[in-house]
């Protein structure tokens, strides 16, 4: 009876109150799929109505009475943490454009909104972690989270997938070990050029055992680089192991969708065959020689090339700079300029200048593939040559024990001729080709690590210009284009 006359009392605002919070609650554990957290539900209910549970008592404690300032303080600040922390997870975040490998399109300062929900926003990892901070705790430098309690991958229902030209977020796949003191390049590449370093650039000479094909002498170079950087402590810092939400966060635009085949030949981007279009930013470093005429720095501002893009030969008047199409003829149509070439890195017969690192693939940052993005559920052949594509996938990516004896691949013990990929694989790329550290140079991107699409710029700031000059008010509220 005394329930009854207690659900009487309450208001009809609080029961409308309630109401909203309920139908909330309810959707959200159906969009999360875990429905034991309806278990919270009694909890949230009684928050409104009975209220046996005093989750205010704290607060009329002597101590508390004493410094009601500071509780409110506190009070503020632990639910403000937990929104933050719950729109961060499910909603969207805050991203800084940090190099110029999208110049041009997004520029270096630019902040961004950026949009879990477009294609759903993933549970995450680590759930117990620092609100706003990647990995590493400012000023104490330790990590912002912990590696207990470990959930796996899941998606949430989203508006829709990763499709071809999308600018997106992901976490860096090579990112999952690094570093500390030296945290760019990336782990592989350390230990692969600290390899080369050790047994030979251009021609390693490895030992006989280890030379029966390109994937032995990969895993001896590996392995070499391995111990090197262990011995170099005071150079490379500790080694560490970040799990897929805890790597750095990269932006790029998606080039080429699980199935798709790509290949690049002379800088032009082809997608199954046929040529993609480009973006309207896309940029391309050209070598310029003047008539002898120097450039200055109010003739790159005018032109449009940031500080950090400028780039002078050995002795002007001969300049290297990244342009777009409408920079390109800009700058042609000035008497002074002499010859504009457009920079191209040849095929490389050592395969040691990008993925897969192998001389099977004799591959370059301008003459790269053919290439067939992995898709779930697709059956490939698998072989000691291809093995270097797909061994990170394997492992990596999709948590399998690999093994090689001879020419013989084995998967969790089993001999393996075929394997069957669990997720779907994207390719990234800057459109400032010649300035990305992208897909080109290590691999696959996994469906897995898609953070989300950024929305709009809602401040950027040119960090070659100072106080007030320094903001580029044009681009307040900017929504960002695919093209």
């Amino acid at each position: 009876m005394k329930a009854s006359k207690d659900l009487k009392e309450i208001s009809q605002h609080v029961w409308i109150k309630l109401s909203i919070v309920s139908i909330i609650f309810f959707l959200w554990v159906i969009w999360i799929g875990s429905y034991w957290l309806l278990l919270l539900y009694p909890f949230i209910f009684d928050s409104y109505t009975f209220k046996f549970i005093h989750w205010g008592g704290w607060k009329k404690t002597s101590f508390a009475q004493k410094h009601v300032k500071v509780v409110e303080w506190v009070d503020a600040l632990f639910f403000a943490l937990i929104a933050v922390y719950l729109i961060n997870i499910f909603l969207f975040q805050n991203y800084k454009i940090p190099t110029s490998s999208l110049e041009k399109t997004l520029l270096v300062g630019d902040h961004l909104f950026v949009s879990k929900v477009s294609y759903g926003p993933r549970m995450p990892n680590t759930p117990l972690a620092f609100p706003l901070v990647q990995n590493i705790l400012p000023i104490i430098n330790t990590k912002s989270y912990f590696d207990w309690p470990h959930w796996d991958y899941k998606r949430l229902a989203g508006f829709g997938d990763v499709v071809r030209n999308d600018i997106v977020v992901f976490n860096f796949p090579a990112g999952d070990t690094v570093c500390l003191k030296v945290t760019n390049p990336d782990y592989n590449n350390i230990i692969l050029n600290n390899a080369f370093d050790f047994v030979g650039m251009r021609s390693p000479e490895v030992p006989a055992k280890y030379a029966t094909s390109e994937w032995s002498k990969n895993e001896y170079l590996k392995q070499k680089g391995r111990e090197i950087v262990k011995d170099k402590k005071d150079i490379f810092g500790e080694v560490i192991y970040r799990p897929v939400d805890r790597r750095d966060n990269y932006v790029k635009r998606c080039i080429a969708v699980p199935g798709d085949e790509l290949q690049i030949k002379h800088n032009q981007v082809y997608i199954n065959g046929e040529k993609a279009n480009d973006p309207e930013n896309l940029q391309h470093i050209y070598q310029i020689v003047t008539d002898g005429t120097l450039l200055n720095d109010r003739f790159f501002e005018k032109l449009g090339v940031s500080n950090d893009d400028k780039r002078s030969g050995s002795m002007p008047p001969y300049y290297s700079l990244p342009l777009t199409k409408k920079q390109l003829k800009k700058l042609k149509s000035y008497s002074f300029v002499k010859d504009v070439v457009i920079q191209e890195t040849p095929v490389d017969s050592t395969g040691r200048s990008v993925f897969p690192y192998s001389a099977d693939y004799p591959w370059s940052r301008d003459n790269f593939g053919p290439i067939k993005m992995p898709k779930r559920g697709e059956i490939i052949d698998l072989n000691i040559k291809n093995l270097v594509l797909y061994n990170r996938i394997i492992t990596a990516y999709e948590n399998n024990k690999l093994t090689v004896k001879g020419d013989d691949i084995f998967i969790n013990g089993e001999k393996a001729d075929t394997y069957t990929f669990k997720m779907d694989y994207y390719f990234m790329l800057g459109d400032n080709r010649h300035k990305s550290a992208d897909s080109r140079y290590w691999g696959f991107v996994p469906e897995d690590h898609i953070v989300g699409k950024p929305i709009v710029v809602w401040l950027s700031l040119d960090k070659d210009k100072s106080l007030l000059k320094s903001i580029r008010w044009n681009r307040f509220f900017k929504v960002v284009d695919r093209n």
